[in-house]
């Protein structure tokens, strides 16, 4: 039987992935557009606003409680810097809400077996603390000023479109009509909707091209790269290197991979049993699981949220952050001479639609993100009026 067309086969798998992000990606952001309108500054500043133990294990336990793919997790710790949170809390929140969920636990343990469940929870804690040290100390004060004046600049008045509400009352007086409790109420609802779409379509037309271009270079990758291929990428155990060293270039290698072939939600994990099976230290796969935050969609992201030079910053401490967590790693189930075992590495390509969770979500979530982006534009296109 002859195989599809290689067009065919990219498109059968870029379906495939849209459809198992869709949902997450989708109320991540919509979740963090509410966020920023209602959250207020005050309780933001009052639990995140300085960097201590206490806000490092509030900003992991609200990511994991906020669990959602990478871009969406990005939107969110935007959100708590404009919300006057500080860089390494926002950073903490980014690493535990796609790296330290149940949804990511469920799937490693099926795809490689429970020593990688644990080896993911120790390393996105040993990042996390890594993270921590290294924004509060190291990150460029002057930088940070050009961050925090950036957004500041870009931020909307979040108070003119709840001001409108304000103005349809007092033009009802002026009339002697009065709204009643009720439709203050729902007079109140309408605006903090519409306030949020407003914030939602803003950040899809601001990251909006990047997650498809790393959904395409994805879906392009897993569709013409078969899994002998990644054999070729790491170095041979027979080579005799120290293993100090070797670890080095395999948690290296780890996170050059997924800085160039982003795999989204499931597929991330099922190219990380890929490279496992492929040769790579156990270091290395967790290094490469952590390293969704480093993808080159993801840096531009930064970029468009933060400016060029601040995102290089954030880039670079998150990559130390990373390099160190996978030596960790590596060195200390050596250390404890603990046997990583695996399961059966399934097919890289999953069939996404079917009778699933996945399919009753986006059944909701597709028609009213739709909905709500273009509730969110029309409410742009009247401010700029």
């Amino acid at each position: 039987m002859n195989s599809p067309p290689i067009l065919l086969h990219i498109l059968d798998v870029l379906f495939n992935m849209i459809w198992q992000i869709y949902w997450p990606l989708a109320f991540g952001l919509i979740l963090s557009s509410f966020i920023r309108g209602q959250l207020p500054i005050e309780t933001v500043i009052k639990h995140l606003g300085r960097t201590n133990l206490k806000s490092i294990s509030f900003s992991t336990l609200l990511g994991m409680l906020s669990s959602s793919c990478s871009y969406a997790a990005a939107s969110i710790s935007h959100t708590l810097l404009v919300k006057k949170a500080t860089l390494a809390n926002a950073m903490a929140f980014l690493v535990s809400s796609t790296n330290l969920i149940v949804e990511m636990f469920i799937v490693l343990i099926a795809l490689l077996g429970w020593t990688f469940l644990w080896g993911e929870i120790l390393g996105g804690l040993l990042l996390i603390t890594f993270i921590a040290f290294l924004f509060h100390f190291f990150y460029p004060k002057k930088l940070e000023i050009a961050l925090r004046k950036k957004i500041e600049e870009e931020s909307t008045p979040l108070s003119s479109i709840s001001d409108s509400g304000m103005d349809m009352k007092t033009m009802e007086s002026e009339k002697d009509s009065i709204p009643s409790s009720e439709e203050q109420k729902t007079l109140k609802k309408h605006n903090k909707l519409t306030q949020a779409a407003s914030l939602f379509n803003m950040d899809l037309s601001m990251i909006g091209k990047e997650i498809l271009i790393g959904v395409v270079v994805s879906s392009i990758l897993i569709a013409i790269v078969p899994l002998q291929g990644w054999h070729a990428l790491f170095i041979s155990p027979d080579v005799g290197l120290p293993p100090l060293i070797h670890s080095f270039l395999d948690v290296l290698i780890g996170i050059g991979v997924a800085v160039i072939a982003y795999v989204c939600s499931v597929g991330n994990l099922l190219l990380a049993a890929a490279l496992w099976h492929g040769g790579i230290s156990f270091g290395g796969v967790i290094g490469f699981i952590l390293a969704d935050v480093l993808t080159i969609p993801m840096m531009r992201v930064y970029s468009k949220y933060y400016g060029a030079r601040p995102a290089r910053w954030m880039v670079l401490l998150l990559f130390i952050a990373i390099l160190a967590t996978g030596l960790c790693i590596d060195a200390i189930f050596m250390g404890f001479d603990v046997h990583v075992s695996s399961e059966t590495l399934r097919p890289l390509i999953q069939e996404g639609f079917g009778l699933n969770l996945t399919t009753l979500l986006n059944l909701f979530f597709i028609p009213f993100s739709i909905w709500f982006y273009f509730v969110g534009k029309k409410a742009n296109v009247g401010m700029r009026m």
